[in-house]
């Protein structure tokens, strides 16, 4: 399911207090990752750091800390339980916690010592659903098909003046960077239109809200124009 625009699949089990998520496997073990709003919440995630635990680590406890620019936070069990693996896939890539939270992106695998896990600790998405909801429209969480890899806010410019910005954004950046560009202009969604013709380039995403228009921007590593630049938008 997708809680406003946030996934939120039904095949595993939740501790929303502490924004993870337990996948249970067929040997007994479970898979331990984190929320898909929590990486929309804390931006690209740069770092994360395991403890280096052994035997049983009582419920409450963290086995790992996730950092971002703005969050650091710690990955705490929901359950008594002993940790069997380390993915160490996010050493390098600390950003599959944002690209893929609930498939590549898991953090450690447990097998649980005590009863078997269930509610209130762990709960399906279903009984999560209305809270999960109100916590996204509390903290104007917004999450993406990508995560942004900076944000432009153009309030008050004109179109011309916006895609300048924008071309020069993207010019610093490597292919396959994303960025959010805001704006008030109301002609956007057209202008968008033609930009992404013209450049080559591609929007991702468009959300409204309010008077503003929210757009997703990929660069792609070899962008293939369908339309001639022509002067004099906006």
């Amino acid at each position: 399911m997708e809680i406003r625009g946030c996934p939120l699949p039904e095949d595993r089990l939740y501790d929303l207090e502490h924004d993870v998520w337990w996948q249970a496997e067929a040997d007994g073990s479970a898979r331990l990752g984190l929320l898909a709003t929590l990486g929309a919440f804390a931006g690209p995630f740069l770092r994360v750091e395991f403890r280096p635990v052994d035997g049983t680590v009582a419920a409450g406890r963290s086995v790992a800390t996730v950092e971002s620019v703005r969050y650091t936070g710690a990955v705490r069990l929901p359950v008594d339980a002993v940790v069997l693996e380390r993915n160490p896939a996010l050493s390098t890539r600390p950003r599959l916690l944002n690209d893929a939270p609930y498939a590549d992106g898991w953090i450690v695998r447990i097998r649980p010592t005590g009863p078997p896990p269930g509610p209130p600790t762990l709960e399906p998405a279903s009984a999560i659903a209305a809270r999960l909801e109100e916590r996204i429209v509390r903290e104007r969480i917004r999450c993406w098909p990508a995560t942004p890899d900076a944000e432009l806010y153009e309030i008050g410019s004109e179109c011309s003046a916006v895609l300048s910005r924008l071309n020069e954004e993207l010019a610093g950046r490597p292919a396959g960077s994303h960025l959010l560009l805001v704006t008030d202009d109301p002609t956007s969604p057209i202008e968008m239109v033609r930009w992404s013709d013209q450049t080559g380039h591609t929007v991702v995403a468009h959300r409204r809200e309010e008077a503003l228009h929210q757009f997703l921007v990929r660069k792609e590593a070899d962008p293939k124009p369908t339309r001639r630049p022509r002067g004099g938008a906006g």
